[in-house]
């Protein structure tokens, strides 16, 4: 039997991801800012421990961690999942927006994982997942900030799995496509304040096209969840796992965008090595 601990639990991939968890006998740990709603949803198990967390209070997360511990005796996966979407141009965003949004997607994220990594460090085991997107590998118009909090996940993925590997840790960053959930719905999704019809073309696009795609995107949440308890299971895990056939025709066409830049571009990029000069 597996512990997951899991963050934004009380709807979308968090509930169903522990949901699935439950159902494959695992004991599960679903924090929210109000985990009656989490009850509610996934009612009253014996192996199911619903508490408060707000992300961006690391000593909430500290706390819900020592409360996952004293109950179940330790966290295998950590499922960090809490987070929300930010529409509108780089202009447009503003500062405030801007840090809201990196204090959840990433400071949040950051604070949970130094509050349940002691444990899994004293366990010598553990598996941390992190959310990101499609759009933390290639960005978007109109999702840039939102994108640039789903890079910074990545880069924090990559360098925790190479520094928590020796210690018996796995650390796997997800990157779901678009998927038939909230997260374009006003629950999950901000608009910036600001619009500028200078942006019209671009961003104006990304905006019809999310309020046209809502509920009607690609991908099968139910299936994500089920792939969540494959991943968890792998004894060798993914650093990088893309989800939905969207995500992976757009890394492989980025990829190929990236090489053929490349190539274009070699001797101007390799001119910069240092040189000893001839006397």
């Amino acid at each position: 039997m597996r512990v997951w601990f899991i963050t934004g639990a009380s709807r979308g991939f968090g509930a169903l991801i522990a949901a699935e968890a439950l159902a494959n006998g695992d004991a599960v740990v679903a924090t929210a800012r109000d985990p009656a709603i989490v009850t509610a949803r996934l009612g009253n198990h014996e192996r199911l421990l619903a508490t408060r967390l707000d992300v961006t209070s690391e000593a909430e997360a500290h706390e819900a961690a020592g409360l996952a511990v004293k109950k179940f005796g330790r966290i295998d996966v950590l499922v960090n999942n809490a987070g929300y979407g930010l529409l509108g141009a780089i202009e447009e965003a503003s500062a405030k927006e801007t840090e809201r949004l990196f204090g959840t997607n990433v400071f949040g994220l950051l604070g949970v994982t130094r509050a349940v990594l002691p444990h899994m460090r004293r366990q010598h085991s553990g598996h941390i997942i992190n959310l990101s997107s499609v759009g933390g590998y290639t960005g978007y118009p109109g999702w840039g900030v939102y994108g640039a909090t789903k890079f910074a996940v990545e880069g924090i993925s990559e360098a925790l799995a190479a520094e928590v590997a020796p210690l018996g840790i796995h650390v796997t960053v997800v990157e779901p496509g678009f998927f038939r959930t909230d997260f374009l719905d006003d629950s999950s999704l901000v608009r910036t304040a600001q619009q500028i019809d200078d942006y019209h073309e671009t961003v104006g696009k990304t905006r019809a096209h999310a309020a046209d795609a809502n509920h009607g995107q690609r991908g099968d949440p139910r299936k994500l969840a089920k792939a969540f308890m494959r991943l968890a299971a792998a004894p060798n895990p993914p650093t990088r796992l893309p989800l939905g056939s969207d995500t992976v025709q757009r890394i492989e066409s980025k990829h190929a965008h990236v090489e053929k830049e490349l190539e274009a571009w070699r001797e101007l990029a390799t001119s910069t090595d240092w040189t000893e000069e001839k006397a």
